[in-house]
């Protein structure tokens, strides 16, 4: 794909159609572009006041960009003809084509294949969209855009690279003083895609931080090789990644014509990559905003100053349940803080500093300037300005130039924070934006992105993962479930602990093979997926007489039976699942096994292929692992046995990657000295 540049900085833009033009060449004169703009159309004498040009062969010269907003044949020709004069590049904003539904391709034959015309058509020329809006450099006062939007020129900032054009026009529409430096939408990603756009930003200096709103994952090994590119840069990526219901999975693949892939997937995929995820947009948004004013945080020790007790303990009680900590402020602290404020103020983090000291910006700044010395990695101030429209506001002024005036000095990381979103106007904003304090608005809404913040402090550090697995062939053969004894005997070979196991048809067999096992032992009938619910297993068999009770028992099987010995002294069941995603991604999920996967729901789930270390990091965010760790004095399990299970399983898989489709071993018995599985399920190709 050629460079991007020319095509993002235009000196020259080509505009075919009627009214969808009209609206783009308003967009670039209120924007005040200062390039050259050819309206075409073969029968219009002008729009806009410019004079229109009948085709593409009249055009005074080769456009570095084109918006194209006729009907998707005809944009198929034009494409081809800004092509064959090597064009900088264009935007498809028509609709119709790959992420059409079936039923609509099936009523309107040949639009199946209408993109991959399109796609030819382009050739080597970038090309957003189709089903796009265009883009937004508000760097270059560029504004190839048919709608309204919210935005102005700036200097620097993010950019925000979105799958969906609605949403990107609500994101320009903000008013909490996020400096949007360019806005990019790619509609199906037919050519440039958010990987290209992504790395062409990365390489800005003007561009702190990206911000992604993706719908699904078109090209997983150019997505990671972008990440990398960020990471080398410095920069960090926030994605809010939609997808992570049935439905909103359905509703993306009409929209873009893009797999969104399985929440817990996508969810893996970002954090090996070392991309911060949201989950709102509002948090989107306030998390760009941290990490375009103060940047990462190396932290997650926080300081909070207030003038009310009130608010005090709001801000200790919204940030309960996070990852945030308030530590104590050091003597030296306590010490200045009682010589400013004097002695009926209790001193403590979050520190409220009543209004003894409030219009007297000095010891304003002095009581501020001794909070911050103590190396928190954020100060937050909550702060909230009254409505100008309404009230005086000068009076909140001190407070203002002390906060500024505490952080030029001490140049701490250091936000303000509102109780509500809505109490503190953009003007405000600015003003602390402008002196190196980020404001956030709405302490519900404010505290998370903070700890997005700390996660991209993290993640910047994290060393860059071996690509993931991914089906490099399509599977042969027939998709089939082997039976619970020849998995086992094919994992065991890949080094998984298993059980004395011996497989028998009929039950009257069973009793001679015991013969060759020591009690206690097992029994199940095969062929069922959860055997305990329809009495299809039997525990501790200890005797024969227990044996023949047992025979009784189990339910007949015309898949025949298993005998194993049984694993005892257990600790705890765990499970260890690899699924196929539909991005292509294997999904290994870690948690608590036996009756409990369903009860507890606790799993942590990793994208492979995983390293040992990965393991260990994914079964300490469980809620079982305090009892792998020995809960009140109970024995600590093996935890090294556990991550040699699951290292066995990933031999496994890799060893079968283009036909694995599932594997279930639930439970793994772990014990003190090893672990074992008892029950195991594969399917895959054969």
């Amino acid at each position: 794909m050629a460079n991007l540049k020319r095509f993002l900085t235009p000196k020259s833009i080509a505009i075919y159609g009627g009214s969808w033009a009209m609206n783009v060449i308003e967009q670039l004169q209120i924007s005040k572009y200062n390039g050259e703009i050819w309206p075409v159309h073969p029968n219009r004498s002008d729009i806009g006041g410019i004079t229109c040009f009948a085709d593409t062969q009249s055009l005074p010269g080769v456009p570095d960009a084109a918006f194209i907003g006729v009907n998707r044949e005809l944009t198929i020709e034009i494409i081809g003809e800004l092509s064959s004069i090597d064009a900088g590049g264009a935007i498809c904003f028509a609709s119709g084509y790959r992420e059409a539904n079936k039923e609509h391709q099936i009523k309107n034959s040949g639009y199946l294949d209408l993109q991959d015309q399109l796609v030819s058509a382009a050739g080597n020329m970038p090309m957003l969209g189709p089903n796009c809006y265009g883009y937004l450099n508000y760097l270059d006062n560029v504004t190839l855009w048919p709608d309204q939007h919210g935005g102005h020129q700036v200097d620097k900032g993010v950019a925000i690279i979105a799958q969906s054009s609605n949403v990107a026009i609500n994101m320009t529409m903000q008013q909490r003083g996020l400096s949007v430096a360019a806005l990019c939408t790619v509609g199906n990603q037919a050519c440039v895609g958010l990987n290209e756009l992504a790395e062409h930003f990365i390489a800005d200096h003007r561009i702190s931080t990206l911000g992604l709103f993706i719908e699904g994952f078109s090209d997983i090994p150019a997505f990671e090789a972008m990440a990398l590119k960020a990471r080398l840069a410095g920069k960090s990526i926030v994605v809010l990644k939609l997808g992570k219901s049935e439905k909103s999975q359905h509703a993306t693949l009409s929209h873009t014509a893009t797999l969104a892939g399985g929440a817990a997937a996508s969810s893996a995929l970002l954090r090996r990559l070392g991309i911060v995820e949201v989950n709102s947009v509002s948090e989107f948004i306030e998390t760009l905003k941290i990490l375009d004013v103060i940047g990462p945080l190396t932290g997650s020790k926080i300081s909070s100053i207030s003038c009310s007790g009130g608010e005090a303990s709001l801000m200790a009680d919204a940030a309960h349940n996070s990852t945030l900590e308030f530590p104590d402020l050091n003597t030296k602290q306590c010490k200045k803080l009682t010589s400013v404020l004097g002695n009926k103020v209790t001193i403590s983090n979050p520190l409220d500093y009543h209004t003894y000291v409030w219009g007297d910006v000095p010891s304003m700044t002095a009581c501020f300037v001794a909070v911050m010395e103590g190396g928190f990695d954020l100060n937050i101030f909550v702060l909230d300005i009254p409505r100008p429209d309404k009230c005086e506001t000068q009076g909140h002024q001190c407070a203002i130039d002390a906060i500024i005036a505490a952080q030029k000095q001490t140049h701490a990381k250091v936000a303000v924070i509102t109780s509500l979103p809505e109490n503190i106007d953009e003007a405000k904003t600015d003003e602390f934006h402008r002196h190196g304090v980020v404001v956030l608005h709405g302490l519900e809404s404010g505290l998370k992105p903070i700890e997005a913040a700390v996660a991209a402090g993290k993640f910047l550090k994290i060393p860059q993962p071996d690509p993931v697995w991914l089906q490099t062939h399509k599977p042969i053969g027939n998709l089939s479930s082997l039976t619970e004894s020849k998995a086992k005997r094919l994992l065991s070979k890949f080094g998984l602990a298993v059980p004395q196991t011996k497989e028998i048809t009929n039950k009257g067999g069973i009793e001679e093979f015991a013969k060759t096992l020591a009690y206690p032992l097992v029994l199940k009938s095969l062929g069922l997926a959860h055997k305990s619910e329809f009495g299809a297993v039997v525990l501790n068999i200890d005797s024969d007489i227990s044996l023949r009770a047992a025979i009784e028992k189990v339910p007949v099987s015309p898949e025949g039976y298993l005998l194993e010995e049984m694993v005892d002294e257990m600790l705890v069941e765990i499970i260890i699942g690899v699924s196929r995603d539909t991005s292509g991604m294997l999904l290994l999920t870690m948690g608590a096994g036996g009756i409990l996967t369903e009860l507890l729901n606790d799993s942590s789930s990793l994208v492979m292929p995983v390293t040992r270390s990965d393991v260990k990091h994914a079964l300490s965010k469980t809620k079982i692992n305090q009892i792998l760790q020995g809960y009140r004095g109970a024995a600590a399990a093996n935890i090294n046995s556990i991550v040699d299970a699951v290292m066995s399983v990933q031999k496994y898989v890799e060893a079968n990657k283009d036909s694995i489709v599932e594997i279930d071993i639930n439970p793994l018995i772990v014990r003190e000295r090893d672990a074992v599985a008892v029950d195991a399920l594969v399917r895959q190709y054969n």
